[in-house]
């Protein structure tokens, strides 16, 4: 069995991209079991909310579960770069697929980035996707 962490948020086309990139992974409706995390600010909030209520976690849980992968779901209050690599250790992940946004160099700097420190900090592979693109014919 292999384990991905995938941490959502309320983007639908980041939980698209974070899906289909799972899809791809080789035998993923036979061997990938996906977890959804979504990191609450508010503890009220989460025993309330599962991720899959929110718009990206709806999306990703929807196209995990039409291509017939294992989908859970996780949530946690905090500070999401810590939960996500709590997570992915306490799941013992084997890999993190995040969805990431487009920031400036500068912009990373001045207002810090969850996808770049999972990426400094995790044990782990991270994938990076970024939002689906629609094509219009």
């Amino acid at each position: 069995m292999y384990r991905v962490l995938m941490p959502i948020d309320g983007s639908e086309s980041r939980g698209e991209a974070q899906a289909e990139a799972v899809i791809g992974l080789p035998n993923a409706a036979e061997s990938v079991t996906v977890t959804l995390l979504y990191v609450f600010e508010d503890a009220d909030q989460m025993e309330t909310t599962a991720p899959d209520e929110l718009d990206g976690g709806q999306v990703a849980a929807t196209r995990l579960q039409d291509a017939s992968i294992t989908v859970e779901q996780s949530s946690r209050v905090g500070d999401p770069a810590t939960e996500i690599l709590a997570a992915a250790d306490e799941l013992d992940a084997d890999q993190i697929v995040l969805g990431g946004r487009k920031r400036s160099p500068v912009g990373a700097i001045l207002f810090g980035s969850v996808s770049q420190s999972v990426i400094v900090d995790a044990d782990r592979p991270v994938t990076i996707t970024g939002g689906a693109t629609s094509q219009s014919a």
